[in-house]
């Protein structure tokens, strides 16, 4: 059935009783035979106030066919109050309620008003084709409650894997050109440099392609499950949508309660076969231990630091030559409080850039580099020599001599690279040493003007400095402040090259397996980073207007729970491998909110990949101790008032014992894990995940017995109706009967049809963290026992 509402101009005086309402019921009884669709039987309208006057408020209307002559059949209309009058309480539920049936009131392709807050425009920018339905139900104390269910689809889905495929192929291209700018290697590392580059070409401009084919995608928002073996796909998360629950009680304050729900980030089109990201990571770690002597071995965690530490000077070269300008700025316009400030930002820039080059890494890599090159062999350092590079001179820079990037020659000095590193430090200080000169003679001269004893002039030769003020403060720091960019110069391309050769022996050690577990590794990341962001930014402008969420965001951040349905044998134990490792790779990730400059509010990514990361329990236990740690910051920091507001100290300590003594006791149907984590991660305000397969029917049963259970607990549902509302959230029933095209996951990509997978019935539930299969009869029955 539709419903169309006619006539509703804004700004007329127009009164709820002249509001038209359409109906076209439709026949069912061929939705099941391929191709055929369901036939409009005719139509039908009328008017709120014709409704309202009819005696007892019921209306039988003639249904007529479309072209409004022969009558097909009667539709009755009556008035369902909803439980509020105009003093604002709910009427009593007259009937018996054991006789009573919970009804689902109607159903729209979009939301109805609802609160402010949810219709905030970045919102409506990022959420689309909503799906709504509305439902009454009878509380504990026979008053109706109110509930509003909606799902939304997001554009983040693609967008987030876009922007994440663009950052990639930067990354690449540049890591490509640093091992192209290694210079002249033996003829052993330069076949394997070749050998790296042709597969990092192919790498990238198979980015490329997935991209080109991302960009043309302008139909449905989401990906469906039916598409999750597509190779142009395997960015987008799968079935990527907002589950969020309206509810508005008799005496209560209206609530909102949101789920993301995902399938399970997961490489699909590379299969599983193999297992998934846990295991091959595993595997090849073992494998680039025993490569032989043809390789130099790098630990993960020193391949990770060596990405870090190149992604550190690229982000200091350039801001340290800003901060140096400015320096050179403030000394032309003879401004001492600038030029204090500038040297501030210098030093602390120029300080940050030497610390990251204290890594004992650099020194080795440097070693490595040489003994790859033509006849390098390493000897035994000479002994440290004095050098007019110790002291700095007092009004002069430093002497510091450009040399080859690497010596080539077989007395190579392993000390050398102290030095060179040393000299980026000693120029600052001999910046900041003519800085404190030139401020102190200005200081002087300015003081000293006037105080001549009895008249008497001084005669000694004027200062240079007090004569020329604003010409010599430049000229006095511009030669320390090229010295300190040469310095910064000759470490830096040193460094970059000596880290490019610790990223090669890493490609070099496993190709072809080394680039496909980083793809697979990219597409499982970017479907987990989809999913947060989408999170976190409903979580964002959904709180936007409570001080108390801003205050939490700013001083501990957020929580993020996901909870896990998939199971622990066949293909599943290897998409929950990989959606361990994707989840752990978010860990880095951190959200920086900035003023938009223009109407394209959608996020932007920048960085770079990181490093290295039973599988059940210790899943569980890992997270749990970082859950501990965000509990002791949360409470160490927030206020004792913003706590209580929603949730008392001591019960949020229990759940959080209670859930460690369920982990300990390591049972195979633990039910339990998955409720006490659900409820922590409300009460810490935090953003839910539930993720399976394909988010389909194990998530719908999962996120329909939450919503149920949430209305019994916290908003006095009827004991006697919890199966029924369950029953009424999860009845196919209430949608009508689908058709294949009605249905995006039966049908192709591009079919813009919004309907809600969250209501289909299945035979079985997954809920346990420990990731084992329970029967829905068994789950339901263990928790009517526990609230009888």
């Amino acid at each position: 059935m539709i419903i169309v509402k006619e006539n509703c101009a804004v700004g007329r005086e127009r009164t709820c009783n002249e509001f038209t309402f359409r109906f076209k019921p439709v026949s069912c009884l061929n939705a099941r035979i391929p191709r055929r669709r369901p036939g409009f039987l005719g139509y039908a309208s009328f008017t709120v106030g014709e409704l309202l006057r009819s005696k007892e408020q019921l209306l039988a209307l003639s249904l007529r066919t479309s072209d409004g002559g022969k009558v097909v059949g009667t539709i009755e209309v009556s008035v369902v109050k909803m439980g509020e009058i105009e003093d604002g309480e709910a009427d009593h539920v007259t009937t018996d309620v054991q006789g009573q049936k919970c009804a689902l009131v109607c159903e729209c392709a979009a939301p109805d008003g609802g609160s402010g807050k949810e219709n905030l425009p970045f919102l409506n920018a990022v959420l689309k084709n909503p799906v709504c339905k509305l439902y009454r139900f009878p509380t504990s104390d026979n008053k109706w409650m109110r509930i509003r269910e909606q799902m939304s689809e997001s554009i983040l889905s693609f967008h987030i894997p876009k922007e994440l495929i663009s950052l990639h192929i930067k990354e690449d291209l540049c890591r490509n050109q640093e091992l192209k700018e290694l210079g002249e290697l033996s003829p052993h590392w330069d076949n394997l440099r070749k050998n790296v580059l042709t597969h990092c070409d192919q790498m990238v401009n198979m980015y490329q392609d997935i991209l080109t084919e991302l960009s043309k995608e302008t139909g449905s928002s989401f990906k469906s499950s039916s598409s999750k073996g597509e190779k142009t796909l395997e960015f987008v998360p799968i079935n990527l949508h907002l589950q969020r629950m309206h509810v508005h009680s008799p005496h209560l304050k209206d609530a909102l309660y949101d789920v993301i729900t995902v399938g399970a980030p997961a490489a699909h089109f590379q299969g599983f076969k193999n297992g998934g990201l846990r295991k091959l990571l595993h595997r090849f770690e073992m494998e680039r231990r025993n490569t032989g002597y043809q390789f130099i071995y790098y630990s993960p965690e020193n391949t990770a630091k060596a990405k870090e530490v190149l992604s550190n000077i690229n982000q200091l070269q350039p801001l340290i030559a800003t901060h140096a300008d400015l320096l050179l700025n403030s000394a032309s316009q003879h401004s001492p409080d600038s030029l204090k400030n500038s040297l501030k930002m210098l030093s602390e820039k120029t300080e940050l850039f030497v610390h990251a080059f204290k890594d004992q890494l650099v020194r080795s890599a440097l070693l490595a580099l040489y003994t790859a090159r033509p006849g390098g062999v390493p000897k035994k350092p000479p002994s440290p020599k004095s050098s007019a590079d110790d002291s700095c001179p007092q009004d002069a820079p430093p002497l510091v001599g450009r040399q080859d990037s690497i010596p080539h020659h077989s007395d190579y000095d392993e000390e050398e690279w102290d030095r060179v590193w040393a000299n980026v430090g000693k120029s600052l200080n001999c910046i900041i040493d003519m800085v404190d000169k030139l401020i102190a003679r200005d200081g002087a001269s300015e003081g000293g003007g006037g105080s001549s004893k009895d008249g008497e002039k001084d005669a000694s030769p004027v200062d240079p400095i007090t004569a020329h003020p604003k010409e010599d403060w430049y000229e006095q720091l511009c030669p320390l402040i090229c010295a300190l960019k040469d310095c910064m110069g000759e470490v830096v391309n040193r460094a970059k090259q000596s880290l490019a050769f610790v990223l090669l022996q890493e490609l070099a050690a496993g190709l072809p397996q080394c680039l496909m577990l980083t793809l697979r590794r990219d597409v499982v990341f970017s479907q987990a980073l989809a999913g947060l962001v989408c999170g976190f930014i409903i979580k964002l402008h959904t709180s936007l207007h409570d001080p108390g969420f801003l205050q939490q965001l700013h001083t501990v951040g957020l929580v993020v729970q996901y909870e896990g349905l998939l199971s622990t044998y066949s293909d599943e134990i290897g998409m929950l491998e990989d959606m361990a490792v994707g989840i752990s790779d978010l860990k880095k990730v951190a959200f920086k909110i900035i003023e938009a400059k223009s109407n394209d509010v959608l996020p932007v990514i920048t960085g770079r990949r990181f490093g290295d990361v039973s599988l059940q329990e210790s899943i569980n236990q890992e997270n749990f101790e970082l859950l501990k740690e965000y509990y002791a910051v949360f409470m160490e920091k927030m206020p004792p008032d913003y706590i209580s507001h929603f949730q008392e100290q001591n019960d949020l300590k229990g759940l959080l014992e209670n859930l460690h003594q369920n982990i300990q006791a390591k049972k195979r149907k633990n039910v339990e894990i998955m409720w006490l984590a659900a409820t922590i991660c409300r009460k810490l305000n935090g953003i839910r995940f539930t993720c399976c397969k394909s988010a389909k029917d194990r998530t719908s049963m999962s996120v329909t017995l939450e919503q149920c259970s949430i209305l019994r607990d916290e908003h006095q549902l009827h004991k006697d109706f919890f199966i029924r509302a369950l029953d009424c959230m999860r009845s196919r029933q209430t949608q009508g009967a689908l058709s294949e095209s009605d249905d995006p996951e039966t049908g192709c990509l591009t079919d813009n049809k919004p309907t809600s997978r969250h209501f289909y019935p299945v035979a079985l539930l997954l809920v346990s963290s420990h990731l084992l299969v329970v029967w829905l009869i068994l789950s339901l029955a263990l928790l009517l026992a526990k609230y009888q």
